[in-house]
């Protein structure tokens, strides 16, 4: 009973020291730049032992130097309750848990038939993170989904919140968030896509950004996808309306 006592309290206390580690590094975003993210170095990795050498491309600009089109395009786009929410969309959540529940039973009423075809039903996981969760996620934590990895995203996200300014968490984000294979951040992503830095992207060019995002690799590859065209037009009509911080 005693040695279990003794696992348990060992436990606890690496789990403490564990997020007081966390809590240390975000404390310290209030000052100095991420020099990278856990995402961004297994990407590194990832890249390095797949190609011949490693393609590679970030530069850090202030909040100032990225265009007010992109911060509203990506507001619009991937969370438009940022400025007003404490880093936790609840509403989205649920409508997100609502819309992949119902695709999962219709998945469940197809699959009878498609592995008679020799095959597996494909349902399409929709999220309702925000930018802050995505950063929780990206800048200190693995990509392996379950449930303890989602409340050690939770506790991130409350950090964040109550640490830094939302001008301070959207400036990191999009410094670091990934827009293509080796490519991460506003000014990395300008420079890629139209030769320009990110301070002088026009409307429809930092929507067709924005777009990009959950599915950054696709796209770059596949850059006259209908769909891309059509959501960046629904962008463009929403970024008027999307409140910065």
């Amino acid at each position: 009973m005693k040695a279990a006592l003794r696992w348990f309290a060992l436990v606890l206390l690496a789990f403490i020291a564990l997020q007081l580690f966390f809590v240390g590094r975000i404390a310290a975003m209030a000052v100095f730049d991420p020099e990278s993210t856990t995402f961004e170095r297994s990407e590194a990795w990832r890249i390095s032992h797949e190609r011949d050498h490693l393609r590679w491309s970030q530069r850090w600009v202030p909040y100032a130097q990225i265009s007010d089109h992109l911060k509203r395009a990506v507001i619009s786009s991937e969370d438009s309750t940022f400025a007003e929410h404490d880093g936790v969309d609840w509403d989205a959540l649920e409508r997100a848990w609502q819309r992949n529940a119902k695709a999962e039973a219709v998945a469940a009423k197809r699959s009878t038939l498609v592995s008679a075809r020799g095959g597996a039903p494909r349902v399409k996981i929709l999220g309702g993170s925000t930018i802050t969760q995505q950063l929780a996620k990206n800048l200190l934590l693995s990509g392996e989904r379950s449930l303890l990895r989602k409340g050690q995203e939770l506790v991130l996200t409350m950090a964040l919140e109550h640490t830094l300014s939302k001008q301070r968490i959207l400036e990191i984000y999009l410094n670091n968030v990934e827009w293509g294979e080796g490519v991460f951040g506003a000014e990395a992503a300008a420079q890629h896509y139209f030769h320009k830095s990110a301070s002088r992207l026009t409307p429809y060019e930092a929507a067709r950004l924005a777009v990009m995002l959950p599915q950054p690799k696709l796209y770059e590859k596949k850059p006259g996808s209908g769909y891309l065209a059509s959501r960046t037009s629904t962008i463009v009509a929403r970024m008027r309306d999307a409140d910065l911080p």
